[in-house]
Parts: C-alpha cells; structure tokens; sequence
C-alpha cells in the first residue's frame, strides 16, 4: 500500500497571494488614512479601524483555515473549533472598546488631566 505524494504548491502560493493582498490593503489603507474611514465612527471608533480589525480576522481566519487544515476537517470540528475563538474575539471587543469608551469619557468631561 503506497501513497502518492501530492504538491501543495499551487495551495501555498494561493493562500500566500490572499494573505499579501489583504495586508497590503491593510498598509495602503493605513497610509493613506481615508478621511470618509478615520473621521466617521460606528460604536465608538471610527470606520478605519473597524476595517483594520476586520481584515485582520479574515486573515487569521484563512491561516486556520489553510495551515491548520480546517477545509479538510469534518463540520462538527470546524465548528468547535471556530465559533468559540469568535465569541471570544467579539467579547474581546466589546470590552475593550466599552472600557475605552470609558476611560476617555472620564478623561474628557473631568478635572482628571491626561498625562501620558
């Protein structure tokens, strides 16, 4: 019983050509910081950094994806897998953002100066 091998090569270079295209998007988008993105806000921060966080998730979602070989995996595992890390994440968020929020409120409307 012998197995072929079979090339990944065309895989890799896919999954590299999606991954370089997103973060250049990302460093295109961070330079040139589009006022119609940076000066308008949803939820408390404005919609650069909404898209920032966004293509960061799809990326590391496609190197799950990929490199940790997800597609070949049964739905049960995916899901096991994927949707608690996006509960999390979207916690994360909602934290981070509503402590910020906050924190800059305190800052803003009180006699408390900013010193760093």
């Amino acid at each position: 019983m012998s197995h072929e091998h079979v090339s990944n090569t065309k895989r890799i270079w896919t999954v590299f050509g999606i991954l370089s295209i997103i973060t250049i998007v990302e460093v295109f988008f961070g330079i040139l910081k589009p006022e119609a993105l940076h000066l308008n806000s949803f939820l408390s921060l404005n919609l650069l950094n909404w898209l920032f966080i966004i293509l960061t998730l799809v990326k590391a979602y496609y190197i799950v994806w990929a490199f940790m070989h997800m597609e070949g995996e049964t739905s049960t595992l995916r899901n096991a897998v994927v949707i608690p890390v996006i509960f999390l994440i979207i916690y994360l968020l909602f934290i981070l953002l509503t402590e910020a929020d906050y924190v800059f409120e305190v800052f803003k409307n009180s006699t408390i100066k900013w010193n760093f």
